[in-house]
């Protein structure tokens, strides 16, 4: 009596399938993830708000004088 013999090579088919599950697994899981994460808050006060945020420094007049603004 002789065993069959078994192949231990994956077939393609079988292969993408392993392939698919795998990534709808991890896409499960990041998303899972990505919910119980609490989101960040931008904190800024009323000051923070009015105040003044462009300064035109040295660098940014050399860019101006370079791209002939």
């Amino acid at each position: 009596m002789t065993k069959p013999k078994i192949d231990k090579t994956l077939d393609r088919r079988g292969f993408l399938k392993g392939m698919g599950t795998g990534a709808a697994g991890a896409a499960t899981v990041a998303a899972g993830v990505a919910t119980t994460a609490a989101p960040a808050l931008a904190v800024e006060s009323d000051a923070d708000k009015k105040k003044a945020r462009y300064r035109e420094s040295e660098h940014v007049r050399k860019y101006y004088s370079t791209n002939r603004y």
